[in-house]
């Protein structure tokens, strides 16, 4: 449980962003997670950085991992994993350990339907009623072979993933990236500003990106819960538990 202090400063932003008209636009795009959120692929995200890191020595913890290195991109994890044992983490070295990261965990999604259980009609859902854009850590072709094999991909206006942007969450980036995308693939519909984008995420440092870009925030507690989703607007237990209208009621009445 947050102690009241910080419940007390989180009412207290929420209150600013009301007075300021920030809950009082509506929702007018989606902007999805990808790891953790729509698929349950954290824990072959984590297989796969160990089994990488192997051979160089390292054996990664797996609840150190889901504490505090779920939701970072692999360039960023590794580099801490190599950082804080003091071994060297130049560019090189970090894009190869990527590409052989990538080659692990390609396999393990080949033949596998790692969606949430009812993560395809939730997106559906959302579909029909807004534009729907992915910002995730994960490489493209991770991204695009998971929405496509599950039929999701032409769902989705476009993907902003590891390889376009220079700082992964929690650094907002590639959510403002997103909201650019969408600015331009919607012309010459008014811009969408970032208060009426509706960020899903799953780990603290989503939560973190999507409100440093100004956006609104849904966090399901698939891979983590409590204090580490406490900077999310509305919090719910999994994707296919969560029910869309009600959601939107929620930011609705947030005035």
């Amino acid at each position: 449980m947050r102690s009241l202090r910080t419940a007390d400063i989180i009412a207290m932003r929420r209150h600013r962003r009301r007075k300021s008209g920030f809950d009082l636009m509506p929702i007018r795009a989606i902007v999805f997670d990808l790891d953790g959120t729509l698929a349950d692929t954290e824990p072959l995200h984590f297989e796969a950085f160990a089994e990488t890191l192997r051979p160089q020595g390292i054996a990664l913890d797996r609840a150190d991992y889901f504490a505090r290195l779920i939701g970072y991109n692999d360039r960023d994890c590794f580099a801490a994993v190599l950082a804080e044992r003091g071994l060297s983490h130049n560019e090189d070295r970090l894009a190869a350990l990527i590409e052989r990261k990538a080659g692990v965990y390609g396999a393990m999604i080949a033949e596998r339907d790692v969606l949430y259980p009812g993560a395809a009609d939730f997106v559906r859902r959302c579909a029909e009623r807004f534009p729907l854009m992915l910002v995730t850590g994960t490489l493209r072709t991770e991204a695009e072979a998971i929405l496509g094999g599950a039929g999701l991909r032409s769902l989705f206006l476009d993907i902003i993933a590891a390889e376009d942007v220079a700082r992964g969450k929690p650094d907002p980036e590639g959510f403002l990236a997103a909201l650019g995308r969408l600015g331009f693939m919607l012309r010459p519909r008014p811009s969408i500003v970032a208060a009426e984008c509706l960020a899903i995420e799953d780990t603290a440092a989503g939560i973190a990106a999507a409100r440093a870009a100004g956006m609104r925030v849904l966090a399901f507690g698939h891979t983590a819960n409590g204090d580490a989703l406490a900077g999310a607007d509305l919090t719910r237990p999994a994707i296919g538990a969560t029910n869309l209208d009600e959601v939107l009621r929620h930011f609705a009445a947030a005035v």
